[in-house]
């Protein structure tokens, strides 16, 4: 069960996109291995998820205003404000033995992993149950952002959100990126968003500061990228049962990350699509 890891380092929100679904491509046709890359982002960006409506859920004029990046995300779910964080994607075949058939199931296996490098770090991190099935608790949410409300199987530490992730399956292959907070800002956040009629920008930024933590707030000190790369790269391999065998992108996928960025991820045609 070898598996190739890659670590991207910082690139812009176009670029980091643009390279998970270049990677997606070839996997699909068999020309690498089942890949996990780690990256962070050059400059704040939102990403908003591939149903969101941009216009109606986000202040385009405050992240102008603020020098904040748009891009619009092949997977769904909603907005998600990367600035201190580690990312994370994970790119295998839905058929892979290790793989449950479905998308509950593979957040839960892919999670462990996740789990034991926060417990590593002496975070009480534990997976989310919620009553409502994934997919189903968008009518619930209060605003366009991600990390204000669980679904199956994503991360918490004491009760709050600290890993918010996104799962998409094509071409047989399973897509799963996350953001793993490093540090986080709920008024940052609240600020780009545009709340849904009757709830206050002030309630919402309360609101998140209950539903959401970090890894420098669960472990009283700054985290670095760098610390946090190490310590998952440590853990997810064991805990998926797989080798991590570090690695680059082929020349394959820097050519079709180059054309992704440039004729979809960075354009206006595919960022306000909806």
């Amino acid at each position: 069960m070898i598996w190739r890891l890659i670590n991207s380092n910082l690139a812009d929100g176009a670029t980091n996109m643009a390279v998970d679904e270049a990677i997606l491509h070839a996997h699909a046709q068999g020309s690498v291995p089942p890949t996990i890359r780690f990256y962070g982002w050059s400059k704040p960006t939102l990403s908003i998820g591939y149903f969101q409506k941009i216009l109606s859920e986000i202040d385009i004029a405050v992240c102008s205003a603020r020098g904040i990046d748009i891009v619009r995300r092949l997977t769904g779910g909603r907005a998600v404000l990367h600035d201190q964080e580690l990312t994370y994607s994970i790119i295998v075949n839905e058929d892979h033995p290790l793989i449950p058939k479905t998308v509950t199931a593979s957040y839960r296996f892919l999670s462990e992993g996740l789990l034991q490098a926060l417990h590593s770090l002496g975070i009480p991190a534990r997976m989310n149950v919620p009553r409502a099935a994934y997919g189903q608790v968008r009518l619930s949410h209060s605003s366009a952002a991600c990390f204000d409300a669980v679904s199956h199987y994503e991360i918490t530490a004491d009760g709050r959100k600290i890993i918010g992730s996104a799962q998409l399956r094509k071409d047989g292959i399973l897509l799963q990126h996350g953001s793993i907070l490093l540090n986080f800002s709920p008024e940052d956040l609240i600020a780009v968003m545009r709340p849904m009629p009757g709830i206050s920008k002030s309630s919402l930024t309360e609101m998140m500061k209950a539903k959401v933590t970090s890894i420098t707030d669960q472990v009283g000190r700054p985290v670095c990228w760098q610390e946090a790369y190490t310590i998952f790269v440590e853990k997810l391999g064991p805990a998926l049962g797989i080798d991590l065998q570090t690695g680059e992108l082929s020349s394959q996928e820097r050519e079709q990350s180059d054309l992704l960025m440039y004729t979809k991820y960075s354009t206006e045609e595919w960022t306000y699509r909806r």
